[in-house]
This record gives structure tokens, sequence and C-alpha cells, in this order.
């Protein structure tokens, strides 16, 4: 799995990738409904600030979202990568329980 730096990413390339990754993973917001335009914007500043990360899995050729933990704890992993990789509804768990720990 390798890091892409979004700075890399042309702007309409990596709304499509945040906006995809929204509509994929779902939200709970709790109580409060938030719009799909604030989702993106929270997860672009997420970026910017550095606690979430843009992964390539050249094997899969999957591209996802990550928090910096979770991207840490696969690359220290010691499974064989077949077994290290999260899937899309695991990442997103994971991706919660981080955020959760960031506020």
């Amino acid at each position: 799995m390798i890091e892409i730096p979004f700075k890399r990413l042309d702007a309409e390339i990596l709304t499509a990738v945040i906006e995809e990754f929204i509509l994929r993973e779902g939200t709970d917001y709790g109580a409060q409904e938030v719009g799909f335009s604030d989702k993106v914007s929270q997860v672009r500043n997420q970026l910017e600030i550095g606690d979430v990360l843009i992964t390539f899995d050249p094997k899969t050729e999957n591209c996802t979202l990550l928090t910096r933990q979770q991207f840490q704890r696969s690359m220290q992993a010691t499974v064989p990568s077949e077994h290290k990789q999260l899937d899309d509804t695991d990442a997103y768990a994971n991706y919660c329980q981080d955020l959760d720990g960031l506020g």
C-alpha cells in the first residue's frame, strides 16, 4: 500500500476520489444530518491537516482514504499482505473510530 499525496492530484480528480469514498462508505453523523457538500469539505480538511491519507494498493488496484493511524497500522502489520488489507466496511469503521479520537 502506498500513500498518494493529495496535492499531486488534479482538483477534479481529488474531488472525485473524496466523493466516491463518501458515497461508497455511507455515513452516520448522528442526530444532525450533514449535507453531502459539507461531508466533502470535512474530508478535504482532514486531508489538508494530514489526519486522512489517500492510499493506493497496487495489488488490488484499489484507492481509498485511511486515517494516518490506519495507514501506520497497515504498514507495521506482520501479517502477509493478502490478510492485512481492510475491506471497505472495516476501513470506514476504523476511520470513524480514529476521528472520534481526534475531537
